[in-house]
């Protein structure tokens, strides 16, 4: 799973001409289901969400309160276009998004579990699937990408650079 925290003033979510959500000062949560995701990845993000310290406390010391510590508010929206490969061509290549079905079961049950761990009333949503004007005032600005599953780095033997081949000093280098 991944997912853009970003800190906000305010946030809101049209679809349709019509506002069907809107937050104050809190998180908007882009978030986005792969493929091999499973309910323990949403489980381990909606937990970073709420506790990912993106404000100063009382004395202004940096990155000390969370969402929660602020009693904050959150707005999640679905954001498949996250698993974007863009490595071939110019047109991006959704296939690391999960299918719809999967995805939505999953991304409720994140916001569910975001719900159920903070307080119901102070977590938003936009609608699934559907196109959607996310309006936003940044605070900071602070964004942070998040991913359950990174991308593991090859080991270090496999990335070493090669060898350089010496040349003897009697030879020119070419």
């Amino acid at each position: 799973m991944k997912a853009v925290l970003q800190r906000v003033l305010s946030s809101s979510v049209t679809v349709n001409d019509q506002v069907v959500s809107a937050i104050g000062k809190g998180v908007l949560v882009l978030a986005a289901i792969g493929p091999h995701d499973s309910k323990k990845d949403v489980e381990s993000m909606a937990a970073k969400v709420l506790k990912m310290k993106l404000w100063p406390d009382e004395s202004g010391a940096s990155w000390k309160n969370s969402v929660q510590d602020i009693e904050g508010e959150i707005l999640c929206v679905s954001q498949f276009t996250l698993f974007a490969s863009t490595k071939k061509g110019n047109k991006p290549d959704f296939h690391g998004a999960a299918k719809g079905e999967m995805a939505k079961e999953l991304y409720d049950y994140f916001v569910s579990r975001v719900r159920d761990q903070y307080r119901a009333e102070r977590v938003k949503d936009g609608v699934f699937q559907a196109m959607m004007q996310v309006s936003l005032v940044n605070d900071g600005p602070v964004t942070l990408e998040i991913d359950t599953n990174p991308v593991k780095k090859e080991s270090a033997a496999s990335t070493k650079e090669p060898t350089p081949i010496s040349t003897p000093a009697s030879e020119p280098a070419n």
